[in-house]
């Protein structure tokens, strides 16, 4: 792709947009930074890497050749419409990153388990001694990967519906669908475009890669059918012809052992089924079985994703800071036997909470609900659960604090995005470790 001299304009000055500036500049295009809001610490960022810097209007895009996207943007915006109506490409900095990007690329989806799944099987290929990188939608930006890509090193991407919805001609050599349950309404208007956004990947794939799908989700099993790729399936619940299932507590691969259960650190079903895909698509990197199960069996839980935190008085605490969506907050919930507080809330995505009251009447003890969906959780959760209103997190865990007795265990997991509060997950889940440590520590209610 040659951007010489075209004038780009990267709209979202976050980390992926940052990162698109500068890979532009690199490749020699003229680029315009473009930002809804932009704070003193943006406009001291963009100074730095001296591009103008213009407010997201329609005069900021009215004589650019090309538009990228930062994932957080929403690509149905009507100044891109506009834009795409003058025939102005608009894209995504994941299809940005494709254009440069050597290497062979692991692409990673699904609702729930992508951060986890991506951080093992970038863990597998190391502990094979396989050259990879790992980045998308966690830790490095997809264009901060290009400059370290290499033709013979891997490229393990979490990709989001959000990065996917705009890719055209990125292919992934290998692509993994964890799940797709109701997610991100709020974003994608409808369920319909949030499958379509993530089928973008598999729909993308050339007839040479590799596709591997949850044989146990119903949305995973239809986007066999869009891709050219070679499926492979995985499943915790059938024994499968080829691919990863669970057989008793032994997970198989191809029909032979991979690992017990048992030696996965891992909590819940759900991470079983994290490593299966994870193991699948190292082995399609050329990762042998026992590398594969080695690394499965060191592998430690991602921050903000069913950690654990602290044990007070016989009461332990864990940070699922990263389950914002009704199905990661399920999952979270399934992973133990019971007794739980459970955190819930956040800010609402349109989501529907009244799936939660079978799991939560059979294992919480409370609901403590804080942020702005309090209000709905209240009102589809009434009478399944005892439920506490508390507004803040501080709040929730010194109630929790209060009232919870040993062997009890109290479970971030809030089934929301954190942006009414927080300004991320990550923000949200250290928030919450920082309240329980110094809990711990005798600083606590």
């Amino acid at each position: 792709m040659d951007l010489r001299n075209q004038l780009v304009a990267v709209c979202g000055m976050q980390i992926s947009g940052l990162a698109a500036v500068k890979l532009l500049r690199a490749h020699g295009a003229l680029v315009r930074a473009v930002d809804q809001k932009p704070t003193p610490e943006i406009e001291a960022q963009v100074r730095e890497l001296d591009v103008p810097l213009a407010a997201q209007n329609e005069a900021a895009f009215a004589d650019v050749n090309r538009i990228v996207l930062s994932p957080g943007v929403p690509a149905d915006l009507e100044v891109f419409a506009s834009a795409r109506a003058r025939g102005v490409p608009v894209i995504g900095d994941v299809e940005l990153a494709g254009y440069f990007l050597e290497g062979p690329v692991i692409g990673i989806t699904g609702s729930n388990g992508k951060t986890t799944t991506t951080s093992l099987a970038g863990h597998m290929l190391r502990e094979a001694k396989i050259d990879c990188q790992v980045g998308g939608n966690i830790g490095f930006a997809p264009c901060a990967m290009v400059e370290t890509s290499a033709p013979e090193r891997w490229n393990v991407l979490e990709l989001s519906s959000f990065q996917l919805e705009t890719i055209e001609q990125f292919r992934a050599h290998v692509s993994v669908g964890l799940n797709v349950t109701d997610n991100h309404i709020d974003r994608h208007k409808t369920f319909a475009n949030y499958v379509a956004a993530k089928r973008r990947l598999f729909e993308t794939q050339e007839a040479s890669g590799h596709a591997i799908l949850n044989a146990d989700n119903p949305i995973c099993v239809s986007y066999a059918e869009a891709t050219r790729a070679q499926v492979h399936w995985f499943s915790s619940k059938r024994t499968l012809d080829r691919g990863a299932w669970l057989s008793g507590d032994t997970i198989l691969l191809d029909g032979a052992p991979l690992i017990d259960a048992a030696s996965i650190r891992l909590r819940g079903r759900h991470n079983l089924e994290n490593v299966m895909a994870a193991a699948l698509a190292a082995h399609l990197a050329g990762a042998p079985l026992d590398r594969i199960a080695a690394a499965a069996g060191t592998f430690q839980a991602v921050e903000h994703r069913l950690e654990f935190v602290a044990a007070i008085d016989g009461v332990d605490y864990f940070n699922d800071s990263k389950a914002t969506s009704v199905d990661a907050a399920l999952k979270a919930l399934d992973a133990f036997p019971g007794r739980l507080w459970v955190i819930l809330g956040g800010h609402h995505k349109g989501s529907d909470y009244t799936v939660m009251r079978g799991p939560l009447h059979e294992k919480a003890r409370m609901a403590l609900l804080i942020g702005e969906a309090s209000p709905i959780l209240a009102e589809q959760l009434h009478g399944a659960v005892p439920l506490l209103a508390c507004q803040t997190l501080d709040a929730a865990v010194a109630a929790a604090r209060r009232q919870a007795q040993p062997g009890d265990t109290v479970l971030l997991a809030p089934a929301c995005s954190s942006f009414d509060q927080f300004t991320s997950y990550e923000h949200r889940g250290r928030v919450f470790k920082s309240l329980v440590n110094a809990a711990a520590n005798g600083g606590g209610n």
